[in-house]
């Protein structure tokens, strides 16, 4: 089982597939993100796989081709070069905004003889529903066709196979200018008949697709240019097309910890990530992307007056009910155990959610004239709810199982959702509002600075009446809270610098022990020291990170802080959303500089 950071994402705008180095793809869930896998080695070595590579001796080089998400891998062999490419088909002749839409749930791997002679194995082992499933393999004129549970496959290809028992196999070599294409088919048993498709023709016009939706999105010019421009093409195959939701990560159970029991679903849509994410759509994407967000989440979550708790998180088309369990027939990655499905955290009340709506209609405030009355009804009701609730403990952000508690960054998110409602009101139709929601508001403020700061640890703490840092009081100069050359801001970015910081690398808390660094924690720090002018400090922080990224640009949820490799689910969107977010901030302080400079040299 290779370790996460060995591997690649392909994604078709609906779901995903992992492939490792050595050209195994150990992870797929066709036809959504959150279906259940046909391939999943990723989790234990029953749940399948499909490896196409060498026989014999080779080394390996990767990359993606240009502007995509489409793989090469080289393999490296004595006798000659393979070129092996991988890809999840997007609907023929999709383009710009449109690529997704259509996307057939077909995984293509098209294999080239670039130099010499290589002979090639491959072997398909499908095991449906998370390993569950042996299913039954059968040649028909159409193909391969695999079925168990409700998956049906057809496996096309333009070289010979075999079906060896619940394994198909092919051996054949190729010769320098010799190439071979295998598709793998998906459908529901409800759907129709899957008519095969030309994989060579669907390859060329995903790249095509890809290509042409890299071209209409490279507004943003600042420092790391390339690394943010690979985070967004990330974030666009990690956003379920048919309705515009972001998904947290492409995997499920990674571990925090090797061999430890903090591994969680995250392919789902988190609210709690959502201002965080419409701003990086804004820079790295375009407005239309951060619109049909902001527009699938209010469409989710619906009205909310009245309800027990604001939802924090939905499934891919808007679902509520995630309820977990887990795999018991499943080893877990390297060991790391249970392998769970599903995320009970959608049941928790995180105060923060209401903050978060409500900046990302502060970030598309120009778009607010043609805002739907339901959309402002819901607006309106986060502002009298956190005016009602603020005072109230809650899970907080980072979803501990140990209790509620009062949260530094709950009450912070109450305080922007009512400033944001307050600066909005005129677009919500809530003028009568302001001096309610205003009266709370100054209330927030006043708790957070009183019973916030710590003057034993000389910061801002986690929870009210703590001395434990975290990490996420760094959202106090980025949400506009406290300037960031506030010398209380100043001082508590000294101290996570200092107790929580190693190697450029920010743990989430104080008292984390093992646990990793938090790679969006790393970011926020990185922020946060641009915005008070320390310009060079923030990219030293964000240089040391960001060369965590895998050969591809990757970044999974965390680093393990002693041998610097990635753990958690992966790759994970809010890893970069929190690059381009960094990125843009950095750009912004430097560009204030040049500002000064310009105005200071016209003066003298």
């Amino acid at each position: 089982m290779a370790v996460i950071s060995d591997y690649a994402l392909l994604g078709d705008c609906q779901g995903a597939a992992l492939v490792s180095s050595d050209g195994s793809v150990d992870w797929w869930c066709p036809p959504r993100f959150d279906a259940p896998s046909v391939f999943a080695r990723l989790l234990g070595t029953t749940g399948g796989h499909w490896s196409i590579r060498p026989r014999g001796p080779y080394t390996t080089t990767r990359r993606y081709l240009d502007g995509t998400m489409v793989l090469c891998t080289e393999f490296h062999t004595p006798t000659g070069v393979l070129r092996l490419t991988d890809a999840l088909g997007l609907g023929f002749g999709e383009r710009g905004h449109g690529i997704g839409f259509g996307s057939p749930h077909v995984l293509l791997r098209q294999v080239d003889a670039v130099a010499g002679t290589v002979e090639v194995a491959i072997e398909v082992v499908a095991r449906p529903e998370y390993g569950r499933t042996s299913p039954s393999i059968a040649e028909t004129p159409l193909g391969i066709e695999i079925s168990g549970g409700t998956d049906r496959l057809v496996l096309t290809s333009d070289r010979g196979l075999t079906v060896d028992g619940p394994v198909v196999t092919g051996r054949f070599t190729l010769a320098e200018g010799d190439s071979a294409v295998l598709a793998l088919h998906h459908r529901r048993a409800a759907d129709p008949q899957i008519v095969p498709l030309d994989g060579r023709a669907v390859l060329r016009d995903t790249i095509a697709a890809w290509q042409s939706w890299d071209r209409i999105h490279q507004g943003y010019q600042g420092p790391y240019r390339e690394q943010v421009r690979r985070s967004a093409l990330v974030l666009q195959a990690l956003t379920y097309q048919p309705t515009g939701a972001v998904i947290a990560a492409a995997t499920t159970s990674l571990p925090e910890a090797v061999g430890g029991a903090a591994n969680w679903d995250y392919r789902f849509a988190w609210l709690r990530d959502g201002s965080f994410t419409l701003k990086a759509l804004w820079v790295a994407a375009c407005p239309d992307e951060a619109r049909r967000f902001f527009d699938w989440i209010a469409a989710s979550m619906g009205s909310v007056r009245g309800a027990d708790h604001v939802p924090i998180m939905f499934g891919a088309a808007g679902e509520r009910d995630l309820t977990e369990h887990t795999l018991e027939h499943l080893e877990g990655h390297r060991g790391s155990r249970p392998v769970r499905i599903g995320n009970d955290a959608w049941q928790q009340k995180q105060l923060d959610v209401l903050g978060e709506v409500l900046e990302c209609a502060w970030v598309l405030r120009d778009q607010m004239a043609d805002l739907s009355p339901a959309a402002a009804e819901l607006l309106r009701s986060l502002a009298d709810r956190a005016a009602d609730t603020w005072r109230q403990p809650d899970a907080g952000i980072w979803e501990g199982r140990e209790g509620e508690r009062h949260y530094l960054t709950s009450k912070l998110a109450c305080w922007v959702a009512l400033d944001r409602a307050v600066k909005l009101a005129r677009d919500l139709d809530a003028e009568a509002a302001v001096p309610r929601w205003s009266k709370a508001r100054d209330e927030v403020r006043a708790a957070i600075l009183n019973e916030g700061w710590n003057p034993s640890s000389e910061a801002f703490t986690g929870a009210f009446g703590s001395d434990h840092l975290d990490a996420s009081v760094l959202g106090m100069p980025i949400l506009g809270f406290l300037p960031g050359d506030d010398e209380r801001v100043l001082a508590t970015v000294r101290a996570i610098e200092r107790d929580l910081t190693r190697d450029g690398l920010v743990q989430r808390w104080t008292g984390a022990g093992d646990e990793g660094a938090f790679i969006t924690c790393s970011y926020w720090l990185a922020e946060a020291l641009a915005l008070a002018g320390r310009i060079d400090a923030a990219r030293q922080i964000f240089d040391s990170v960001t060369a965590r990224a895998n050969d591809l640009g990757l970044l999974s949820e965390e680093i393990d802080r002693g041998d610097g490799s990635q753990i958690g689910n992966f790759p994970q969107a809010l890893s970069h959303i929190g690059l381009i977010n960094a990125a843009w901030v950095i750009d912004q302080a430097e560009a204030g500089v040049r500002s000064r400079s310009v105005r200071s040299g016209a003066g003298g």
